[in-house]
């Protein structure tokens, strides 16, 4: 069995500069405001800290996170967060997908997704989306739905190209008998999120799922943990997001949460075996949320 976790919008803390005068009209500024009206003490360092603890304890073969690692798309929360992927481990067994948090505004490659290339660099070495990763039997695909957007938008886009490139992608890897798991940030499904929030091109994306097929698609995004299914050409094709990992139970968002998936070939099928994993504030620790198993 190949285990996969998955986690996602971590929101790192990081001691921001006060804004330049360019910034101050910006879309960083209004992120800043709800940084400091409460989304600073929501995302908690230490539960992020227990959550990378308690996926350590498990031991996954892999590990994802779906994006919003930054708040502010600032240089130095880039190179922040390029050193604290490097404490996850080898890049080989870490993938990442950028959120619309990392792609606030738009900062130069090598200021900005330059510093995460070795966690979202494809088998073929190149640098771009849609990457490539095969571990096993398993095939991790990372788009990117992150693009900046007015202030006010957290919306999110794949484009032509993307969409393209995953179709032939899904085609080959399917014909090879690989577990093909999507990884984008936005969910794919209606309704999921607010449309000022949502993928703009969910529908498009949709049409190659239900052409080409998946075993499983995953985001992040949305405050809550999700399953919401979208069509495949045999049938319905699973799609799980999850919760930001890093947050405190609130009326917003459900709290930290993160899943272990294991992946396992029986008669000729995929199986999916799923492991909630939720931050219990009583115990101060991620706890067992549940599971069950997706064929």
């Amino acid at each position: 069995m190949f285990r996969l976790a998955h986690f996602s919008d971590p929101h790192l803390h990081f001691a921001a500069p006060p804004p330049r005068l360019g910034e101050r009209l910006s879309k960083r500024s209004l992120s800043r405001l709800s940084w400091s009206r409460g989304r600073r003490e929501l995302q908690s360092p230490q539960v992020l800290a227990a959550a990378v603890a308690d996926v350590r304890a498990h031991a996954p073969d892999h590990w994802l996170i779906s994006g919003d690692i930054t708040n502010f798309s600032l240089p130095g929360e880039f190179v922040a967060a390029g050193h604290w992927l490097a404490s996850l481990g080898d890049p080989y067994n870490v993938s990442v997908v950028p959120g619309n948090h990392d792609a606030l505004v738009p900062v130069p490659l090598t200021d900005g997704w330059g510093h995460w290339q070795p966690w979202m660099t494809g088998d073929d070495g190149r640098a771009a989306f849609p990457y490539l990763r095969v571990r096993g039997e398993l095939a991790l695909i990372g788009l990117s739905s992150a693009v900046p957007t007015a202030p006010g938008l957290a919306s999110g886009q794949l484009g032509r190209a993307q969409l393209d490139a995953l179709a032939a992608l899904l085609a080959d890897l399917g014909a090879r008998g690989l577990a093909r798991v999507v990884a984008l940030h936005h969910p794919p499904a209606d309704g999921v999120v607010r449309r000022r929030k949502a993928l703009d091109d969910r529908t498009a994306l949709r049409a190659v799922i239900a052409e080409h097929g998946a075993e499983l698609l995953l985001h992040g995004h949305s405050r809550d943990a999700r399953f919401d299914p979208v069509a495949g050409p045999n049938g319905l094709v699973p799609v799980l997001g999850v919760p930001s990992v890093s947050a405190i139970p609130n009326p917003k968002d459900e709290g930290g949460r993160w899943n272990l998936l294991g992946f396992e070939r029986i008669d000729g099928r995929w199986t999916i075996e799923v492991t909630a994993r939720r931050w219990n504030p009583a115990a101060q620790a991620f706890v067992a949320a549940g599971g069950y198993r997706l064929r």
